[in-house]
């Protein structure tokens, strides 16, 4: 399951993490989306989203957040042949309010503030376009 290397590589690391410091989570919309044939992974990123508010108290003060993306054009699409990928993106690109799919550098750019701004913690940024207001 999806939570148990976040978990692990989280209390792994805390030895190392300043005080001050942050930890972030990858997550996915599917953990907050009803998608049908997503049950399985939609429960394995929520586990993982569950974390962020639970560790942010208990670790405090140390900072802990997720992203959850929605789409995104990186290499795991790779296991769709590329007519099938561009169809798919196209579906997508189609229920997303913003009219396309991610990039990695959007979801870089969530990681990156979350990780900059010392007022957040124990928040979940969904980084998804609007993916999951297609209902």
């Amino acid at each position: 399951m999806k939570v148990f290397p976040h978990f692990a590589c989280a209390q792994s690391a805390l030895p190392y993490l300043r005080r001050d410091g942050s930890i972030t989570f990858l997550s996915a919309v599917t953990a907050h989306a009803a998608m049908p044939g997503t049950a399985g992974i939609g429960s394995a990123n929520a586990a993982v989203a569950a974390l962020a508010p639970i560790l942010a108290v208990e670790l405090q003060p140390l900072r802990v957040n997720a992203v959850s993306p929605g789409v995104v054009d990186t290499p795991w699409w790779n296991f769709l042949p590329e007519e099938q990928k561009v169809v798919a993106f196209s579906g997508y690109s189609a229920k997303t309010p913003v009219g396309r799919v991610g990039q990695p550098e959007d979801v870089a750019q969530a990681v990156a503030f979350l990780i900059s701004n010392s007022f957040m913690s124990g928040e979940i940024l969904i980084c998804d376009g609007g993916l999951r207001l297609a209902g």
